[in-house]
């Protein structure tokens, strides 16, 4: 019995097939360009969604997304002790280059209230630093207010008054002293403020306390001018100031400890602002040696 052999396919069919293929490839290529030209999408991009919005993005129809901001804390807002500290004090920076003595004055009393529940030593500056403010207030709202807008207006017009103390020369009755004596004290003890709440809010742990920061800031701000008496006194109250985490809690309750700095560091950089402008002007009128 013989074995059946399977008849071999034509060739000529195999070689006919090959253009089939071809065509319909060709065919299927032309319509998905097509197909991507009206939706939008090119070739070699990313796969297309209906509408040319590209998978795993969000349409957006306000312009380009952005993180949303975060809230500052409360102690930094009209409300706050911080806020109300900051606001005066930077109102007292008038355009004009000079600083406005009624806008300064409300800074420092805002200062004054956040000063001294830290602590006693602190309850004592702002007592002196009250002191001196309502002095120079009196003066400002007095029967000669129209020369106590500003720091320059109040020096020129001492100064053609004959008002102004002779350097170095202490008045016999200190609640008599110029405008501009007293606003140089303030000015001092604003230093002292601003060095110390900077190096509250920036210190490192593990580094000097608290007390230790603002014992150095007292000695490089107030110390000079202070007999020594008086400076060992200061340097003994510090031994009792509270540490950086009451500090930051008094000045900014409510947030963390790196909020408490960022908002302590902001409020400090303020202070500088006031004091490096105060300054300029105190120089460029002689009026640093007064006291």
């Amino acid at each position: 019995m013989g074995v059946a052999v399977r008849p071999k396919a034509p060739r000529h069919w195999f070689r006919l097939s090959i253009p089939l293929v071809i065509f319909a490839l060709l065919l299927l290529y032309l319509s998905a360009r097509s197909l991507g030209v009206r939706s939008g999408c090119g070739l070699g991009a990313q796969a297309c969604v209906p509408g040319g919005t590209a998978p795993f993005q969000v349409r957006q129809e306000s312009g380009p997304l952005e993180a949303p901001e975060r809230k500052e804390p409360p102690c930094l807002g009209p409300r706050g002790m911080l806020g109300r500290m900051m606001s005066p004090f930077r109102a007292s920076l008038n355009p004009e280059g000079d600083v406005g003595l009624s806008p300064y004055l409300a800074g420092w009393r805002a200062l004054v209230e956040f000063l001294t529940p830290l602590g006693s030593v602190f309850a004592f500056a702002s007592r002196e630093a009250f002191t001196k403010v309502t002095a120079l207030e009196a003066r400002v709202h007095g029967p000669d207010a129209e020369h106590y807008l500003s720091l320059v207006a109040m020096a020129a017009w001492e100064r053609r008054a004959g008002l102004l103390e002779q350097p170095g020369a202490a008045p016999r009755d200190p609640a008599r002293s110029s405008g501009s004596r007293t606003l140089l004290l303030l000015h001092r003890a604003l230093r002292w403020s601003q060095l110390c709440l900077h190096r509250v809010a920036t210190g490192a742990l593990g580094g000097p306390d608290a007390g230790a920061q603002c014992s150095d800031a007292y000695g490089a701000a107030l110390g000079p001018h202070h007999p020594w008496l008086v400076r060992q006194a200061a340097h003994l109250a510090f031994l009792a100031f509270p540490g950086r985490r009451r500090l930051l809690e008094l000045a900014c309750p409510g947030t963390t400890e790196a909020e408490a700095r960022a908002a302590l560091a902001r409020a400090a950089g303020t202070l500088e602002d006031v004091y490096n402008r105060t300054q300029g002007l105190l120089a460029e009128r002689s009026l640093l040696q007064l006291a």
